[in-house]
């Protein structure tokens, strides 16, 4: 399947109509309106897939899946447990302002796209894992049973 670069969204329907009639060597194809819509829709996807490859360590760990629902596109992202810093960021900045451009080209496609950060297996070292996980354990309380107060 041929894909439109990204660039070629910019354009519109039409423009990316007339490119995917064109095809190599100057053969002329026809393309249901599906098909069209299908290769523009999928810019979110390469969108997200190009920007994460280009600061990670490990590009060829990156995996992009697209799903399409009621409530919208959702991109669900997965990378090497090591690359996720870079993902992420401080504070998250780097995640939120992905969120951010994609949600721009989601905009200009008329749909609703969220990305999800798969977190790897083996996840967080135990010291960086909620608190809330340490206070499902039994505390000694020995020591202070017996105060007056």
């Amino acid at each position: 399947m041929n894909r439109i670069p990204l660039s070629l969204n910019y354009g519109g329907y039409y423009h990316a109509v007339a490119e995917l009639q064109r095809g190599e060597g100057g053969a002329s194809r026809q393309f249901s309106h599906k098909t069209v819509m299908q290769e523009i829709m999928d810019n979110d996807q390469i969108f997200v897939e190009y920007v994460v490859k280009a600061i990670v360590n490990n590009p060829n760990d990156v995996k992009v899946a697209r799903t399409v629902d009621e409530r919208g596109v959702l991109i669900t992202l997965d990378v090497n447990s090591s690359d996720m810093g870079y993902v992420i960021g401080r504070q998250g900045q780097t995640a939120r302002s992905i969120r951010t451009l994609l949600k721009i080209v989601g905009a200009k496609n008329n749909a609703r796209v969220n990305l999800k950060i798969n977190e790897p297996e083996g996840g967080r070292p135990a010291h960086l894992k909620p608190a809330m996980s340490r206070m499902n354990e039994d505390v000694d309380t020995s020591a202070v049973e017996n105060l007056n107060i």
